[in-house]
């Protein structure tokens, strides 16, 4: 993201878009404009709420009076095309805010290989980026977005320290991976052992287990995790087991340059179990709808309906 804030997190544009969608739609109930002053009060929503609908006001396309049967219609068809407009130019912004603070980047729908210059191995995951800041004393790679995997050259005289949400991963002669999401970071060994040090907390890692933290929670106890699993993005795959249908859209979105809208909020807590394509997401998320019994309306390629 952007250090000057003129891009939005994930979560927070997402609830703006909602917003947006919903008032102009329709006029909110007494009940949904208290909620949305209330989300409004806070300065970070009003943000990006504010980015949203000077860039939505600016891109709507103006169609000409119609009679009160058709108002209601084109007034949705017209919300839908400038949201989906609209997003499209957060995205871009976000991207570009992305590639110059980043070394090494993965695009939308791309995984990246490089060797860095002590030899050591990095693989970025899609929509990931990482900066790099290599001297006489130290290795440091700061992991912007995403998720990387490394495979670390032994240099005892410079330890290999991979940074994310004000925390660190230092790699003890190691293989491991490294997830940054919604400012939460989870590390995952592959090989050997890492220190994990994050929110007042230090744990190691080794082989076959995975900790975490986050701005308000300290490292925690490593835990055994199936690592097939864990790194089924190297392969080409993700795979869950129960996961709610919202943090399953939210994965295969980072193979997606677009949006999922839910009409209804309540339906991202369905549960999901499967193996899916992470180089087709619109097709992953096709067999996900039909599976729960649900509808996915492509309004563009970057706009998403979901809907029962």
């Amino acid at each position: 993201m952007s250090e000057t804030k003129s891009a939005s997190p994930p979560d927070l544009r997402a609830a703006a878009i909602d917003w947006w969608l919903r008032r102009n739609e329709a006029t909110l109930s007494k009940k949904e404009q208290v909620a949305f002053e209330a989300w409004l009060a806070e300065d970070a929503n009003r943000a990006a709420y504010d980015r949203l609908s000077a860039l939505g006001d600016f891109m709507a396309p103006r169609w000409p009076g119609a009679g009160p049967q058709r108002k209601t219609r084109r007034r949705r068809r017209k919300a839908v095309a400038a949201a989906s407009l609209a997003l499209l130019a957060l995205l871009f912004s976000d991207e570009i805010a992305l590639r110059l603070r980043a070394d090494v980047l993965a695009g939308p729908g791309e995984t990246k290989q490089a060797t860095l210059s002590d030899g050591s191995s990095i693989e970025l995951d899609s929509r990931s980026a990482v900066a790099l800041d290599f001297g006489p004393t130290q290795r440091r790679v700061t992991l912007l977005a995403g998720e990387a995997w490394f495979e670390v050259a032994p240099d005892p005289a410079r330890p290999f320290v991979v940074e994310a949400a004000g925390g660190t991963a230092t790699a003890l002669g190691t293989a491991f991976d490294v997830a940054l999401e919604n400012g939460k970071v989870r590390v995952t060994v592959t090989s050997h052992s890492v220190r994990v040090a994050g929110g007042g907390g230090e744990v190691t890692v080794e082989a076959g287990q995975q900790s975490g933290f986050g701005p308000s929670r300290a490292a925690v106890a490593p835990e055994p995790v199936d690592l097939a699993r864990a790194t089924a993005w190297r392969r080409g795959k993700l795979m869950f087991e129960n996961q709610p249908l919202g943090e399953v859209v939210r994965a295969l979105g980072r193979y997606h340059r677009g949006f999922v809208y839910f009409l209804d909020s309540a339906l991202q807590a369905r549960r999901v179990t499967g193996v899916f394509n992470a180089q087709d997401p619109i097709a992953a998320l096709d067999e996900i709808e039909t599976s729960l019994g649900l509808r996915a309306t492509h309004v563009t390629k970057y706009l998403t309906i979901v809907h029962e």
